[in-house]
């Protein structure tokens, strides 16, 4: 088997563009360009490789000579509406084409009225990482058929043009992608505050109050962060407002992460597990509030990066009771067989502890009731 590497949310987007002709004259990954790809460091310097989409389908091999298209992509909401750009040029010749970022509002959609001329218009609704403006790449869909119902003649098309995070780069990728698509005349739109109906309620529906929270307690064997999360999960519950899941240490261990050692390596996979398991609660808007150890600062950041790019807010706790504190108490008695050299790698005695620099509440538990030291992680909390 070759080797496979499944590229970042980005990359995939990139690489879709790459291979429709999207960002032609680009045909390959170009570290020369905005359009590049990070590598791990075990394919640094191969020189064939296959990239996979998120389930393992091989997308595109890259070769010494470039990238070599295997499989259209088959991932993600409205694909069928993804179509290449000489198909776009071909179905719609002669339209009014409109690079959409963000919900049209009314002055929007008059606009695009006053400028047609009668002909055909096409909503470019630029879905790519990081581009759609204050909806997701779906709501952005959504947003733009509700537009072309209420214009009439007027197609929706999806373009994964990402956003490589600078203002500049992005305006002049924009600008060759929608050249790409389309031979005729193109309208900017600005943007407005006033939605008619239909499109209000599309933005409604797709961003609502209240976002996806990951609670993420850190810190040594006994510091009190089952505890402290276990009086979170309580009252969130008694409330009823909020849906919630609970991912504690020990109990992901047993259950998703059975099988795991207690080497750095391993401990550092059941970490990014519950990250990747919590993003997903905080993709779909609930709660999840997780206390394993998690000693080591990169691995958290990797946590905090999962939940940020599915939408989610991410609170890190760090729970700083003090090495003394936690010894004395070891309900479970870990301390001293680690001490006595019968448990390798332990956490605060014989494997580091990394603290927190960007932790957004320092909570010490010593002498301290539930309820206390809870009021300070509930002073940080967004609900």
């Amino acid at each position: 088997m070759p080797n496979q590497f499944c590229p970042s949310p980005r990359e995939l987007d990139d690489l879709e563009l790459l291979l429709n002709g999207g960002l032609a004259p680009l045909t390959t990954f170009d570290d020369a360009t905005p359009v590049r790809l990070s590598l791990p460091a075990e394919l640094a310097g191969a020189d064939e490789f296959e990239l996979v989409d998120p389930e393992g389908l091989p997308l595109a091999r890259v070769t010494p000579d470039g990238l070599v298209g295997l499989t259209r992509p088959s991932y993600g909401p409205f694909r069928r509406l993804h179509l290449d750009p000489a198909t776009v040029r071909s179905q719609y010749a002669g339209a009014l084409t409109v690079p959409v970022a963000g919900a049209l509002a009314e002055v929007d959609l008059a606009a695009i009225t006053a400028a047609r001329a009668g002909r055909t218009v096409v909503l470019l609704a630029l879905v790519g990482t990081g581009t759609p403006q204050g909806l997701s790449p779906a709501g952005l869909v959504r947003a733009s058929q509700a537009a072309a119902e209420l214009l009439g003649d007027a197609h929706v098309v999806a373009v994964a043009l990402a956003s490589h995070g600078d203002a500049g780069t992005d305006h002049l990728l924009g600008q060759q992608v929608v050249a790409n698509y389309t031979d005729g005349d193109v309208l900017a739109v600005v943007g407005g505050d006033d939605y008619p109906d239909e499109i209000g309620a599309v933005i409604d529906s797709d961003q609502p109050e209240h976002p996806g929270v990951v609670v993420f307690f850190s810190g040594l064997s006994g510091s009190g962060k089952s505890t402290l999360a276990q009086a979170l999960l309580d009252l969130i519950l008694e409330k009823g407002e909020r849906t919630v899941t609970s991912l504690d240490g020990d109990v992901v261990r047993r259950n998703l992460s059975a099988g795991l050692t207690f080497s750095k390596e391993d401990r550092e996979t059941n970490i990014r597990r519950i990250g990747w398991v919590a993003a997903e609660i905080a993709r779909h808007r609930g709660i999840a509030i997780c206390s394993p150890i998690a000693p080591f600062d990169e691995t958290r950041k990797q946590v905090r990066a999962m939940v940020t790019a599915a939408g989610g807010e991410f609170v890190l706790v760090h729970v700083a009771t003090p090495l003394e504190e936690c010894e004395r108490r070891d309900r479970k008695g870990l301390y001293a067989k680690a001490r006595a050299g019968e448990i390798p790698e332990f956490t605060g005695i014989s494997s580091p502890y990394e603290e927190p620099e960007d932790a957004a509440v320092r909570v010490d538990t010593t002498d301290r009731t539930i309820a206390d030291a809870l009021s300070d992680v509930l002073s940080v909390l967004p609900f």
